[in-house]
């Protein structure tokens, strides 16, 4: 349930991102700024999160007697 709880503080984030930033000539670049930076460090957290859950290399035991060793 990580993933969507991430994701929803993320949206709640970017809305207020959306909501409060500072008026004037310069906020679609605050907007754009903030809401870029939100999602590319949630899929950085994301895509690091979800490779843990299946590993492309399998840690291996050196401390097995030769006998009990699978392959």
């Amino acid at each position: 349930w990580s993933i969507f709880i991430g994701l929803a503080i993320i949206i709640a984030m970017c809305v207020a991102a959306w909501v409060f930033a500072p008026k004037g000539e310069n906020q679609v670049l605050w907007r754009s700024s903030l809401i870029l930076s939100f999602v590319s460090c949630y899929l950085m957290w994301a895509i690091a999160f979800l490779a843990q859950l299946n590993p492309l290399i399998e840690p291996r035991r050196s401390d097995l007697r030769p006998e009990y060793i699978h392959h």
